[in-house]
């Protein structure tokens, strides 16, 4: 099993459900990788992500670690909301119909969270918030959900790409004034883009 790098992978997808989504890359290759193997990668993922605060975090993973129950809970329900995000933005990225199963998957996951949220200011404004103490798995999932359904029914998703890298795959929020970027990082992908190119029109 490939070590996680759930902590410190780079979030350029543009929005929280996107990089979420990007936590598993390089899908149906040899070289695919999962960073979400674990509860504790939930964690360490939803920190680095700024989901939760450092100490929000820590008495997570410490939960999680001490209760074998809740941490498979929250292990099985972020690969599942990660499924249905990644399965909506390849589709809508493609340009194609949003799969059915996947939109309820969201609607049962943000439904669900939401009975567990409330309401609170949030700077100047309001917003749906979570207790690790009282909703432990929603604290996560809740405004990575949220971060879905915001996308899909406020955004516009001709901007929704997926990377075109060759072992790549991972999706983003396109926000370039001509809708014109391609590539996750155009110094990783794009660049091995252009040495792959190179390579073929220059032989020898």
């Amino acid at each position: 099993m490939s070590p996680s790098r759930a902590g410190a992978l780079t979030l350029i997808g543009g929005e929280l459900a996107l990089d979420f989504a990007n936590t598993r890359s390089a899908r149906g290759l040899p070289a695919e990788r999962d960073h979400l193997q674990r509860p504790e990668h939930v964690v360490q993922w939803a920190a680095h992500a700024q989901v939760l605060a450092p100490e929000e975090a820590q008495w997570l993973a410490e939960a999680a670690a001490a209760n074998p129950v809740l941490g498979q809970r929250l292990i099985a329900q972020a690969l599942a909301l990660r499924e249905d995000v990644y399965e909506l933005g390849a589709a809508i990225a493609a340009g194609g119909p949003a799969p059915r199963q996947p939109l309820a998957g969201l609607a049962h996951a943000y439904a669900h969270a939401l009975a567990r949220a409330a309401l609170a200011p949030i700077g100047v404004h309001f917003g749906w918030t979570w207790r690790p103490g009282e909703a432990p798995v929603e604290t996560i999932l809740g405004p990575i959900s949220l971060s879905a359904l915001t996308l899909l029914q406020q955004a516009d998703l001709t901007r929704v790409k997926q990377c075109q890298g060759e072992k790549c795959g991972w999706l983003f929020f396109d926000a370039t004034k001509n809708k014109s970027r391609r590539w996750c990082e155009m110094e990783v992908c794009g660049n091995r883009a252009k040495q792959k190119r190179f390579a073929r029109t220059h032989p020898g």
